[in-house]
């Protein structure tokens, strides 16, 4: 008996507790989870930070996704960054220590999806267009466009991750 492969997370309804205006955010979030964790799930640790054709590591990514998370919903909440929030920052491209496994840096991202959730949960609609500024440069944007942006950027460093995932495995 073959399993019916589920719909996209887009096509399987509205999420509770998020307003309509940021159902696609969640949803693409909880897509890329998806599709992350079903891919990675047994990935070797021992390829989590190889650089095939010099493209970022998948160990690179995972890492990026969960600190660009942190910091545009933190940008979204009209805070500044921390500290911390910008050491990560700095070794986002580094691996964290010779012991960090595929599992450790996916169970950062999960939890860090979740809190992006939480917070789209509590977003008030009407503070959505107002000004939100970004980095010590201060640029203009909007909540919304803060939450569109951390949406879209995580799909689009998802698609990267899968294939250099897929090339890893296709050469070991």
């Amino acid at each position: 008996m073959q399993i019916e492969p589920k719909p996209e997370v887009w096509l399987r309804g509205p999420l509770p507790e998020i307003s309509d205006y940021l159902q696609p955010v969640a949803h693409a979030l909880l897509q890329a989870q998806e599709e992350i964790n079903d891919q990675l799930g047994n990935f070797p640790d021992a390829l989590l930070w190889e650089r095939p054709a010099n493209v970022a590591s998948v160990g690179f990514h995972l890492q990026h996704l969960t600190g660009v998370l942190d910091r545009l919903f933190t940008y979204a909440r009209a805070e500044s960054l921390s500290e911390n929030q910008l050491a990560y920052l700095k070794a986002e491209e580094q691996q964290p220590s010779p012991e960090s496994t595929v599992a450790d840096l996916l169970d950062k991202f999960n939890k860090r999806i979740l809190i992006a959730l939480a917070q789209l949960k509590h977003t008030d609609e009407e503070t959505l267009t107002q000004i939100r500024y970004v980095g010590r440069a201060m640029l203009p944007s909007t909540h919304l466009g803060l939450l569109f942006h951390a949406a879209e950027h995580t799909q689009r460093h998802t698609g990267q991750l899968l294939v250099t995932a897929r090339i890893l495995r296709a050469q070991h």
